[in-house]
């Protein structure tokens, strides 16, 4: 059933998300073309990511909740976990080597929850009392996806010296695309399925019951 759940569950975030990366390649343009600052880009950055921490919490403490998770000190550590980890693999590291292996002029190395741990750790906190107190609230996917796909898109943003060649735009599109795909589904589902005793309980991501 979990790995039934799982592959579901990913197939049905594969538009979305591939909806959200055509989106960010095209601001990511916009941006160049506009010649927008990398401090603009590490500033939208900064509001971004913390956001996507928020979402993430809220989405990963709904769900283990939703599978009849207890006990206060496993809800702050899978929500903690779900949301900062998961993001931080999300915004920061997966974009990351994306510029790294893509050869871009700047890469740069931004781990939020250090950097921004004064706004990113409480948010994460908030996160987690809104899975925990709505649990049933569905909040809109579309939503989780262009947040995310937002703080991954400024990330590479600060790295671009300019105008990329379209090899290198496709590759920024491949690397855009998982840093949103696997960590959110891994955030919202198969996180908090693993600690959690009823799986059979789960409403997925996308808002299909298992």
């Amino acid at each position: 059933m979990k790995r039934t759940l799982i592959l579901h569950e990913l197939r049905a975030h594969a538009p979305f998300t591939a909806l959200g990366t055509l989106v960010g390649i095209a601001l990511l343009l916009g941006l160049l073309w506009a010649q927008v600052s990398e401090t603009a880009s590490h500033r939208l950055f900064g509001v971004l990511h913390p956001l996507h921490v928020l979402l993430s919490a809220q989405a990963t403490i709904a769900t283990f909740r939703r599978a009849h998770g207890q006990g206060v000190w496993r809800i702050l550590w899978v929500g903690y976990l779900g949301s900062v980890g998961i993001a931080t693999l999300s915004d920061c590291l997966i974009p990351y080597v994306g510029e790294w292996l893509l050869g871009l002029p700047n890469p740069g190395f931004h781990i939020g929850f250090i950097e921004e741990w004064w706004l990113v750790n409480p948010l994460a906190f908030v996160g987690i009392a809104l899975g925990y107190w709505s649990a049933r609230t569905r909040l809109p996917h579309g939503l989780h996806v262009l947040v995310s796909t937002g703080a991954s898109l400024f990330h590479i943003a600060m790295a671009m010296g300019g105008m990329p060649s379209v090899a290198v735009l496709g590759g920024i599109a491949v690397f855009l695309f998982l840093s949103v795909w696997l960590p959110c589904c891994t955030s919202d589902i198969v996180f908090p399925l693993l600690f959690a005793p009823n799986k059979d309980a789960v409403v997925g991501c996308c808002g299909h019951q298992h």
